[in-house]
């Protein structure tokens, strides 16, 4: 939709003939008188040559002003509106991509896939959903990074989530929760954000890393940051061998003890997805629990379109200048 910003300019536009009324008129030069003793050899209808010749530059003119008060007017295009996020929290998501992350022990649309692959695809949908929300993505392995800084574009952290792979972190297949708490810490202790939470995503025990995930979990509360914690891996699966089938139980190193204690020093709540559908059940909740923030504004954004009338006067004024030049 285009809008005019400052619509009242557009009464200039009479102001030339306004100008030509209230002015005197230019003085008219004496000539000396012309005789033609011949005048009766002269054509009966003179050539209109000359009169066109006067009006075409002053109807440039007049397009030239008009273009010039439509610009003074300053024409734009109003974009869809856009939500903007207000008072929205602080949300870091803390996801493991260790090696223990490739067991095939989850199941979507009939087929098995690795942890990480089910993580990627349930909390795409609860970064969607979080609009209002400033989000961030910590990755961890052997060592812990940050992987998105704290954002309002939840498809860079979508997409940079889909883009992580296991092993990324690593040279040894070793798991540093401590250390990935104490990074979300560090990048959230001075957010202005009256809600600041982590929620923390592993299928081990912390086995690396220089800072205890309990140590970790006193700092957090320290700071007023609460973390939900998700152990993920199921408890037993069915693995065929030359000697028959057996159940093997993938997440014997899952340390539900630590990730339960991180928890309740923190405020959180601890859970367990054995499968796609808990995962699914367990964001669900989490968006229950830290609701997405209802106040909301919006934002139309602005494109200027002044310049193209401005450009079409100015080129209008300049081959006026031109034409009056080569006359003389």
């Amino acid at each position: 939709m285009m809008v005019f910003h400052w619509p009242w300019l557009g009464l200039l536009l009479p102001l030339p003939l306004l100008l030509r009324w209230l002015l005197p008129a230019k003085p008219q030069t004496r000539q000396a008188a012309l005789i033609v003793p011949f005048l009766d050899d002269l054509p009966a209808n003179p050539p209109s040559g000359f009169s066109r010749q006067q009006r075409w530059p002053l109807r440039m003119a007049a397009f030239a002003w008009i273009f010039l008060v439509i610009a003074c007017t300053r024409p734009q295009w109003l974009g869809e509106p856009l939500e903007l996020a207000v008072n929205g929290r602080d949300l870091m998501l803390a996801v493991d991509v260790s090696g223990s992350m490739e067991e095939k022990d989850f199941v979507i649309n009939d087929k098995r896939y690795d942890r990480l692959t089910a993580t990627k695809y349930v909390v795409s949908d609860f970064v969607k959903r979080r609009v209002g929300d400033r989000l961030g993505l910590i990755l961890f392995g052997t060592q812990a990074y940050l992987h998105v800084p704290l954002t309002f574009d939840r498809q860079t952290v979508e997409t940079l989530l889909n883009e992580a792979f296991i092993g990324i972190t690593e040279d040894e297949p070793q798991t540093s929760i401590g250390d990935a708490i104490g990074l979300a810490v560090k990048r959230l202790q001075h957010e202005k954000s009256d809600s600041r939470v982590v929620i923390l995503l592993t299928d081990g025990a912390n086995t690396a890393g220089e800072l205890t995930p309990l140590k970790a979990a006193e700092i957090a509360a320290e700071h007023h940051l609460k973390i939900y914690t998700i152990g993920i891996g199921a408890d037993e699966i069915l693995v065929r061998s030359l000697f028959g089938t057996r159940r093997v139980n993938p997440s014997a190193d899952l340390d539900e003890k630590t990730l339960q204690a991180i928890a309740d020093t923190t405020g959180g709540r601890y859970f367990r997805a054995r499968n796609t559908e808990e995962l699914e059940q367990i964001y669900q909740i989490l968006d229950q629990l830290e609701p997405v923030e209802k106040d909301k504004q919006f934002f139309r954004p602005r494109a200027e379109l002044y310049v193209w009338p401005l450009a079409l006067s100015m080129a209008l004024a300049a081959l006026l200048a031109v034409s009056r030049l080569r006359w003389r």
